[in-house]
């Protein structure tokens, strides 16, 4: 049997007590699945500033959605409205590694809600924390005049988030001699405009929801029940992985136990 070298300071004899070798392990094991995890899912950010370009005539945008929309294999159409203005679909990523702070024991939204635009967050003020869907999609219909900021609040209503919006951020992505390209956009721009520009290949550009990140977390941002609800859900996942690994290494010796009792069983 061979250890892997990243793993043998956290390896654990037989005669030990797993309890007293298992924190070595754990953080072993941790620090070596975030290395690889980190290796595997590195973007590298745009660095080069692009030059924002000129605003299209109504004629260049009928050119540019009539080949858009020649593009399109489903019914996602982008329309040109007579003001000049034109509406589309975009699909954001979420992928948001902190729990979100939401509305708590509240029913989900009916459609009379959502047509009479009833803000269900105002309805209680409990609150609770908890973590969305890691790389969950939501598509927007929005307009050319919809900015960045206006879709981070957009998609912060629809799951009911209470958090700041200043918290999140919204970046694009594009793919570059098979690496992944990001970029933070401004609270400005305008999403479907760079949609209209790629085209509708989401391998060329996607857009993805992601914690705002500043340097060091802001803790003063977060009230005390927040931080509390932190506490919680990060000694439940504690907990859920300790036993993990402890299953892990009972299996472990377990066939240890059985190898050599066999091999002890064996002629010499």
């Amino acid at each position: 049997m061979t250890v892997d070298n990243s793993m043998s300071s956290g390896y654990c004899s037989l005669d030990e007590d797993l309890e007293d070798c298992f924190f070595t392990a754990r953080t072993t094991l941790f620090r070596s699945a975030q290395s690889k995890f980190a290796a595997k899912n590195v973007t590298k950010p745009v660095e080069e500033k692009e030059e924002k370009p000129k605003a299209p005539t109504v004629q260049e945008l009928k050119e540019k959605i009539d080949n858009y929309n020649s593009k399109v294999n489903n019914c996602l159409l982008m329309k040109l409205n007579d003001d000049g203005t034109y509406t589309g679909f975009i699909k954001v990523h979420l992928k948001l590694r902190r729990p979100v702070t939401v509305p708590a024991g509240i029913r989900p939204q009916s459609i009379y809600d959502a047509l009479k635009e009833v803000n269900m967050a105002n309805m209680t003020e409990k609150r609770t924390s908890f973590y969305l869907p890691l790389d969950a999609i939501k598509q927007l219909h929005i307009s050319s005049s919809t900015t960045v900021s206006e879709v981070i609040q957009g998609l912060l209503k629809k799951f009911m988030v209470v958090d700041n919006p200043q918290k999140f951020a919204l970046f694009k992505q594009m793919q570059k001699d098979g690496q992944v390209l990001s970029q933070k956009l401004s609270v400005t721009e305008y999403p479907l405009y760079l949609r209209l520009l790629a085209g509708p290949d989401t391998d060329i550009l996607s857009f993805v929801l992601k914690e705002n990140e500043t340097g060091e977390v802001e803790w003063d941002d977060f009230s005390i029940p927040e931080l509390q609800n932190f506490l919680v859900i990060l000694e439940r996942e504690e907990k859920e992985k300790i036993q993990q690994v402890q299953k892990k290494y009972d299996r472990f010796k377990q066939r240890l136990h059985e190898a050599l009792k066999e091999a002890n069983g064996k002629p010499g």
